[in-house]
């Protein structure tokens, strides 16, 4: 295994070990669950959205450890970001994930720790779950989110 491959897993299973932005969110103004029937990964997601903005971000679930580490980097990720800002960073790491695009490392930063997943095709919704629940969450949706709407 490479230097950055080595380094890519230390990075997902420090946020595996311990999840940033864990726990519910009282003040939370936006809320979503999803789910990925396949492997039994489940996340339900806190978002307070004032002004346009993301002021803060809160997940609790039970998954894998590419689900929960990128649940974790995601919500790091988006915090302090305007709702424009964070649609287009899912786009550009579900490109990623997925394999569709390569995307410049500056622009994911962190979440380049998880592009590997695109080798592993199911493991691809362990990867997008947290971030499709995050999208139905912003768009108010009071449905619980699948990973198995076909688009992975």
């Amino acid at each position: 295994m490479s230097e950055l491959q080595d380094l890519y897993q230390e990075v997902i299973l420090d946020h595996y070990r311990r999840p940033r932005n864990s726990g519910t969110l009282d003040h939370a103004n936006r809320h979503a669950e999803g789910q990925n029937p396949l492997c039994g990964d489940e996340v339900k997601l806190w978002l307070d959205v004032e002004d346009g903005v993301v002021k803060d971000v809160s997940f609790t679930g039970v998954g894998c450890a590419i689900s929960t580490a990128s649940a974790s980097m995601m919500s790091e990720a988006v915090k302090g970001k305007r709702i424009e800002e964070v649609e287009a960073l899912f786009e550009k790491f579900h490109k990623m994930v997925a394999g569709r695009d390569v995307v410049d490392s500056e622009e994911l930063g962190k979440l380049q720790a998880l592009s590997g997943v695109r080798e592993f095709p199911l493991r691809v919704k362990c990867a997008t779950l947290a971030w499709h629940t995050m999208k139905a969450a912003l768009a108010g949706a009071d449905e619980v989110v699948t990973t198995e709407t076909g688009d992975e």
